[in-house]
């Protein structure tokens, strides 16, 4: 079970890290974003001929919030979450291991929610009216598999766009959302063990 937990943990850590790592310069990408709307406004106003980009400030916001959201197990796994420390660094390290693991609970019970949302929201943004994702879901792979992409296109209904002049398509940041909260439900589930093991003695002061 220890050895289970520990390669559970090594996994999603290995994996989140990586893509932590990578994501933490889509902050790059959001200021060249805004860069390219406030040259384009200025080179506007001052008579340029250059038209300001309609789809600036919304890609500015899809990026934040790529960036956020898939940066959010990187910064789970490193502790950089906000923490009310009232009664915590008084205590042992192993009560404070239980105390850990009992509120982590409430994190994978609040992210099982959010991933169930994502998905149905995932789903309408893709045509689905039923309010069934997962029914939806499976038959998009099916008709992929049986037909390819028109055969997955055949199941897409009509697709959700924004109220902006731009338009965009919803479904990618959706999806994108989808996948950031259940990188960061697997790693709520990683710290969980770190938790277990920390309690049952473990040491986990070095990186698993």
């Amino acid at each position: 079970m220890i050895s289970a937990m520990l390669a559970y943990v090594r996994w999603v850590d290995r994996m989140n890290r990586a893509i932590g790592r990578v994501v933490m310069y889509g902050i790059f990408v959001m200021m060249g974003i805004l860069l390219w709307s406030t040259f384009t406004k200025v080179g506007s106003d001052m008579g340029f001929g250059i038209n300001p980009s309609l789809w600036t400030l919304e890609m500015a916001q899809f990026a934040m919030v790529a960036y956020y959201i898939l940066g959010g197990p990187y910064a789970i796994q490193m502790g950089s979450n906000v923490r009310m420390d009232l009664l915590y660094s008084g205590q042992s390290e192993r009560r404070k291991a239980w105390m850990d693991a009992f509120t982590v609970l409430f994190l994978i019970f609040y992210l099982v929610v959010l991933l169930w949302g994502g998905l149905s929201s995932t789903s309408y943004s893709l045509g689905d009216f039923r309010g069934e994702p997962f029914t939806f879901f499976w038959n998009i792979i099916k008709g992929f598999f049986t037909g390819g992409f028109e055969g997955a296109g055949e199941v897409i209904g009509h697709l959700e766009r924004s109220n902006s002049v731009w338009r965009a398509y919803l479904w990618p940041i959706k999806l994108l959302m989808v996948i950031g909260i259940f990188l960061m439900l697997l790693q709520a589930m990683s710290e969980l063990c770190k938790d277990i093991l920390r309690i049952k003695g473990h040491d986990m002061g070095e990186k698993v």
